[in-house]
């Protein structure tokens, strides 16, 4: 089955998830199959910022997925983590092998889940997933008081803005850098997308001793410039996965797709062919 994302007129390919809802995704490159898995505010496009999914996708098969209510895929609301988590063990269990999995951000977060939950997975990889492990990481209720205020009034650029800089803690070079983008528009569009992804990922409860047969070897990701959160996060991780390690991007933050994509792309294809 096809489906046409209106936000790219190529043709994507759909698969049906757990609740029968239909999660998008699009096939580029060949070789080895990797799943790459979005955060909040964006779509598979984010993908395309620094020229990352096709750098990849010359040694790689890429299936860059939708999450649902983003791009292609089907809008559901509300929904809970476990269905955004089974929509991407839909995706990883499409494809007639075993996949590397990647995710960035609360994408990170549902692809860790995934991997605990199928056997698809042979390789994962997370950049700063959101893995709340204290108590304030997620203490942003005025702020998301006052986004949801913005988007009320109809101003979704400053909500995503207030989004980005004061809920993601992203800095304002690479807000800069986001809004240089071609992506831009399409992230303002999908802020509407973040008090449902909120409500999903703030169920999340860390516990350690749920990944401790989760025996794929793991390369967790983290900028230096980074949110405080986020490396706390990974230091967790690394703790309580079996084989996992930590590569650190110095000079970069999160969203490392705008701001350092080649040695983003350098450091996951060592990953990947066994050199990193």
């Amino acid at each position: 089955m096809a489906n046409v994302s209106p936000t790219d007129k190529r043709e994507l390919e759909t698969v049906t998830s757990s609740d029968g809802t239909e999660i998008a995704y699009e096939r580029t490159g060949s070789g080895p199959p990797i799943v790459l898995v979005h955060g909040a505010v964006s779509d598979r496009t984010i993908w395309e910022l620094g020229d990352v999914r096709s750098s990849v996708a010359d040694r790689r098969t890429v299936y860059a997925m939708d999450r649902r209510g983003h791009g292609g895929s089907e809008v559901t609301e509300p929904y809970a983590l476990e269905q955004g988590v089974d929509d991407v063990i839909a995706v990883v269990e499409a494809v007639d092998e075993p996949v590397a999995l990647l995710g960035h951000s609360s994408g990170g977060l549902y692809a860790l889940e995934a991997a605990a939950r199928t056997d698809g997975v042979e390789r994962l990889l997370l950049y700063e997933p959101a893995v709340a492990v204290t108590d304030d990481a997620l203490d942003v209720e005025s702020e998301f008081e006052a986004m949801m205020g913005l988007l009320e009034d109809g101003r979704e650029e400053e909500a995503l803005v207030l989004f980005l800089e004061d809920i993601a803690r992203i800095s304002s070079a690479e807000i800069d850098a986001l809004r240089s983008e071609p992506t831009w528009e399409e992230q303002v569009e999908l802020i509407h997308t973040v008090p449902q992804g909120l409500d999903a990922v703030s169920a999340y409860e860390f516990d350690p001793g749920r990944y401790a047969d989760l025996e794929a070897p793991t390369l967790l990701l983290t900028g230096s410039e980074s949110a405080e959160w986020f490396g706390d996060g990974i230091d967790a991780l690394e703790a309580a996965l079996p084989n996992a390690r930590v590569a650190t991007m110095e000079g970069h933050g999160h969203v490392v797709q705008a701001t350092g994509p080649e040695r983003f792309v350098d450091e996951v294809l060592a990953f990947l062919e066994g050199s990193g």
